[in-house]
């Protein structure tokens, strides 16, 4: 089987960059609150392509489509749960024309978000209706040229087991990464070790796998530094948001500046992270000096803790949930900015 394009540049490159965020840059184009970004994919294709060229242009070596919720239980809330491969193809296909004229080599790959639902017995959401969703979501960022599929934003470790066995059945390689965003847990209370303990156990690994969005980049470096100390068997990803949200005349707007994104992709390359990028808030000016930064700036011991305190700012909560401390688990329905 010819090797996957990711794992050709994995193993040309010791770090990779991944793009920014998604949904900033579109309500940044005029998306309003409520609307689904992946009917742009249909409405506003041009939208779109400036979406993925401005992340190929900062220096992405890697860049997701705009399909986060592009499973058929979120696109139920807009009466699409019929559109779902028709808007993942259009999507990918979208991504594939810039990443073919990109003049280097760029991965494309299709963003899975969570389906929204709860798993039994807490919630109505079965194994195997959860596997049906994410095979038919794959399937069309497959037709659409998709190279990896990136399953991302995920809580609860029966999605990202049954995304996997999606991925498998669609026979796509593929990416995963969860959020940690509560006191270094994620809302259905999975921890950094516990990931890297599941994803060893996986009979369908990622290419890759680490951490994205959560509560800021200091946050995101710790829960980094979690999965490094449990011995990780694949690569780690690691997409932090542009600092933290703040509410600034009617738009949210998030804190971080290029500079901060800078040292925290240099962190992140430190602590040895292969795949490097940015989450909500992050745009094709924190990418710029992102690359910058990786690029010009020597490789130094993994960082401690305290550096990435003193570098990035302090972290939200005193525990990273690896000690047993932390909030109970709770669910949301929140969408990858």
């Amino acid at each position: 089987m010819a090797q996957d394009a990711l794992s050709k540049l994995l193993a040309s490159r010791d770090w990779l960059m991944a793009d920014g965020a998604t949904g900033t840059n579109l309500f940044n184009m005029g998306l309003t609150a409520g609307e689904p970004p992946e009917f742009w994919n249909t409405d506003h294709p041009d939208r779109i392509r400036t979406l993925y060229r401005g992340a190929v242009e900062a220096g992405s070596d890697i860049f997701l489509t705009n399909t986060f919720g592009g499973n058929a239980s979120r696109l139920k809330l807009h009466d699409a749960q019929g559109r779902v491969r028709e808007l993942n193809r259009i999507g990918a296909s979208l991504g594939r024309e810039i990443a073919d004229a990109a003049g280097r080599p760029v991965v494309l790959a299709g963003s899975v978000g969570p389906t929204g639902d709860i798993f039994e017995p807490m919630g109505t959401l079965t194994h195997a209706v959860a596997v049906e969703m994410f095979h038919e979501q794959a399937e069309g960022l497959k037709e659409g040229g998709a190279d990896v599929l990136w399953i991302e934003t995920i809580s609860a470790p029966e999605e990202y087991k049954a995304a996997a066995e999606a991925a498998k059945l669609a026979g796509m390689p593929w990416c995963g990464t969860m959020s940690f965003d509560t006191a270094g847990r994620t809302m259905m209370g999975m921890t950094s070790a516990g990931l890297v303990e599941m994803v060893k156990g996986l009979p369908y690994p990622p290419l890759a796998f680490g951490a994205n969005c959560g509560v800021g980049a200091s946050d995101l470096m710790r829960t980094v530094m979690g999965f490094v100390a449990a011995g990780p068997s694949v690569p780690l990803i690691a997409k932090g948001n542009a600092g933290i949200p703040k509410y600034h005349e009617g738009h949210i707007h998030y804190d971080g500046t290029p500079e901060l994104m800078a040292e925290y992709a240099v962190l992140a390359r430190d602590a040895r992270v292969r795949i490097i990028g940015g989450c909500c808030g992050t745009m094709p000016d924190h990418l710029r000096a992102m690359r910058a930064a990786l690029e010009s700036r020597p490789r130094g011991p993994v960082p401690s803790l305290e550096d990435i305190q003193t570098k990035l700012g302090a972290f939200s909560s005193a525990s990273d949930g690896t000690d047993g401390a932390g909030p109970a688990p709770r669910e949301r329905r929140g969408r990858r900015g």
